[in-house]
């Protein structure tokens, strides 16, 4: 009998050994600080990728979404200005006056006043890195550097010539770290090669890295080699959008070159890949007057069918864009259909990166408990504020108010956007008790954004 009971506590401390054991190795997993890429497409629509059901075929990107999680509710802003600037700061852009595109000889920037991602992650010990385009100040003083980032290379300005590397005014634009330079090659390829020179040899391997790799696919000019529009000669019969496929298909390929250099190196296990647009697609683009006139003119370019409109506008297609976290062995697959901004981003990342305090200029919350557990957000409301129009959603609500034009009254709609994510229906009138308390929020909001914004 005593052999017996033995036997069973012998047992028992091994079962409570490995229990032990294996809760602290599952502690220290869900706490591992991982590092951290950011991938932005420029103008990509929500059916501009592969696995929202797109003619353009996206395998990379498609990869990561097969074995990561989609965020199905991913909300950004009307245009790129502002949507990079909630993006690093963790707040609407339009607390800062940023509403619309920086553009032109503007000298609005990013404020100094307010902390950056990447500067907060510095204090988590992390290395920054931005390939790619910055547009939010087009002067190299105002560039990356100024507000966090270590290591700093391609475009100021919006929009380049992909080969020229100048905007369409013909300023300079191109740069490394504060200084304009001259290279030869497509800016996909030339920010590629950057970014895996700085993994393999620049990078200081005692650190986790936050990576921002943003590229200017698939904006216009479209400027690809037939080799990337091969694919859809017999399959996409509209020259305009076979070069935006061929832009986006450059794109996919290079992330796919990306993954593989993370691999080499053998940072694929540890580190969280994201991958985002930075608003709707455009549905066409007339070049008359830029880059002298040497550029044709787009009739079509993107795709966010099913949603509504394009960008620059408050509607689903200009603001609700494909998102995908992936994370080796981190994360499991599926489709999240919880509402997350852009703005929720930095806090999550912060989270991540163990950093535990909080910081009264950050708007967003931290949502990876969503993403990681699929846990439900309760009462998230998302404020978006473009240079035409005005937002709020409370789900399943969400309120647009049109800004007044000449001769034109301010308009307001009410969509339910579960039942109807087209917004075909206007329901403002048969709900005005729901809409009198979105018109009282969204007019809250409103008083909180910066005095003056750009237009």
């Amino acid at each position: 009998m005593n052999n017996f009971n033995s036997k069973i506590g012998f047992t028992f401390t091994l079962l409570s050994l490995f229990l032990v054991s294996f809760g602290q190795k599952k502690q220290a997993k869900s706490i591992e600080k991982p590092n951290i890429i950011l991938i932005i497409a420029d103008d990509a629509g929500w059916n501009d990728v592969g696995y929202n059901g797109s003619e353009i075929q996206t395998p990379n990107i498609d990869r990561l979404a097969k074995n990561g999680v989609i965020l199905n509710r991913f909300y950004a802003n009307p245009t790129c200005s502002p949507s990079r600037a909630s993006l690093l700061t963790g707040r609407p852009a339009s607390r800062m006056g940023i509403v619309a595109p920086i553009s032109d000889k503007s000298t609005l920037k990013l404020p100094d006043s307010i902390p950056t991602l990447p500067q907060l992650l510095h204090q988590n010990n992390y290395e920054t890195a931005l390939f790619g385009k910055w547009h939010l100040g087009l002067q190299p003083s105002s560039g990356p550097k100024a507000y966090g980032f270590d290591y700093s290379y391609g475009f100021l300005h919006g929009q380049i010539d992909q080969y020229t590397h100048k905007y369409k005014n013909g300023d300079k634009s191109w740069y490394r770290n504060g200084e304009f330079i001259e290279e030869e090659g497509h800016a996909t390829d030339l920010i590629t090669k950057e970014a895996l020179q700085w993994l393999s040899k620049k990078r200081d391997v005692k650190k986790k890295f936050f990576l921002q790799l943003a590229y200017s696919a698939p904006h216009f000019p479209l400027q690809e080699e037939q080799k990337w529009k091969d694919p859809y000669m017999n399959s996409i019969k509209n020259s305009s959008r076979r070069d935006y496929a061929a832009a986006m298909s450059h794109l996919d390929s290079s992330i796919g070159i990306i993954l593989e250099k993370l691999k080499q190196e053998n940072l694929d296990k540890n580190t969280l890949i994201v991958f985002m647009s930075d608003n709707g697609a455009m549905e066409n683009w007339d070049s008359k007057g830029e880059y002298n006139d040497e550029h044709p003119s787009n009739d079509r370019l993107g795709d966010n069918t099913p949603l509504r409109d394009w960008k620059t506008s408050n509607y689903e297609g200009a603001i609700r864009v494909p998102c995908v976290f992936y994370w080796k062995g981190h994360l499991i697959n599926y489709k999240n259909e919880n509402y997350i901004s852009i703005i929720d981003v930095l806090p999550s990342f912060l989270f991540l990166a163990g950093d535990k305090k909080s910081y009264p200029t950050i708007e967003g919350k931290n949502v990876w408990s969503t993403i990681s557990d699929n846990k439900e957000i309760p009462s998230q409301e998302i404020y978006v504020r473009g240079h035409l129009q005005v937002s709020l959603i409370q789900k399943p609500w969400k309120i647009i108010r049109t800004n007044a034009a000449k001769n034109k009254p301010l308009k307001e709609e009410l969509f339910n956007i579960e039942k109807d994510p087209e917004e075909k229906n206007n329901v403002i009138l048969q709900n005005e008790t729901i809409a009198e308390k979105m018109k009282i929020d969204l007019e809250n909001q409103f008083k909180k954004d910066a005095k003056e914004v750009n237009k």
